[in-house]
């Protein structure tokens, strides 16, 4: 399917009404129109193939186009991610991220112990150098692109393009962070030493190591967000 053009008044429709339906205000079981919409029958249909493609709408005879309960979305989609962390849901957005990562990142960190390359090695040890050069704005894009990379490396060294394609998600999660004020601007200690002893264990071979140590920055991660909102 084509993608509207990013900035396009389609792909601002699109993610007005995606916004819209993810948080509550256009409730479940709502008939799409363009008169209730206040936007163009043209610019509905582009947004309807988009959303229907997300699982957020469906096209049904007769009836119209009607939105759909959440258990129906494409809920690891990056653009239903970043719309539930936009909304009135963020913590618990947050929350089902976190469990999703402490169900695979530590084992994924397991696997990378035994799989990872001497290239991801060098690059999740880059990675750590770059929060830790930026760690004094740790509420930046800047230390955000390197918890990234360190996260997105670590899912690729596990070997299991499964786990690799999660990717997205835990950038949603990383990105939320950021975006929404729920990062200190200084970093905590605690966390870079705990990325440095999963990149360390992962360099010498110590799968419990690893584990346990990717297990304890999820966890620290999941406590600093709870702390700073409330």
């Amino acid at each position: 399917m084509t993608q509207p053009a990013p900035g396009s008044l389609h792909e601002q429709a699109i993610a007005s009404l995606g916004a819209r339906i993810v948080s509550g205000d256009i409730p479940v079981g709502t008939v799409l129109t363009p008169e209730g919409l206040g936007i163009s029958r043209t610019v509905l249909r582009e947004c309807i193939r988009v959303l229907e493609s997300l699982g957020l709408v469906q096209a049904r005879r007769r009836r119209g186009t009607v939105v759909m309960p959440a258990g129906q979305w494409q809920a690891l989609d990056p653009r239903i991610l970043g719309w539930r962390l936009a909304g009135p849901d963020r913590l618990d957005a947050l929350g089902d991220l976190s469990e999703l990562r402490l169900a695979v990142e530590p084992v994924a960190a397991r696997l990378a112990s035994s799989r990872a390359t001497p290239d991801q090695c060098g690059a999740l040890t880059a990675a750590i150098v770059g929060m830790s050069a930026t760690q004094r704005s740790a509420d930046r894009d800047e230390y955000l692109a390197h918890d990234r990379d360190f996260h997105r490396i670590l899912l690729e060294a596990s070997g299991n393009p499964i786990f690799a394609a999660l990717n997205s998600a835990v950038a949603e999660a990383l990105n939320g962070r950021t975006a929404h004020a729920l990062m200190p601007h200084n970093a905590n200690p605690e966390a870079i030493r705990l990325h440095e002893e999963v990149a360390g264990a992962v360099r010498r071979g110590d799968a419990t190591a690893a584990e346990d140590g990717m297990r304890a920055i999820v966890e620290e991660a999941d406590a600093a967000v709870q702390r700073l909102a409330r």
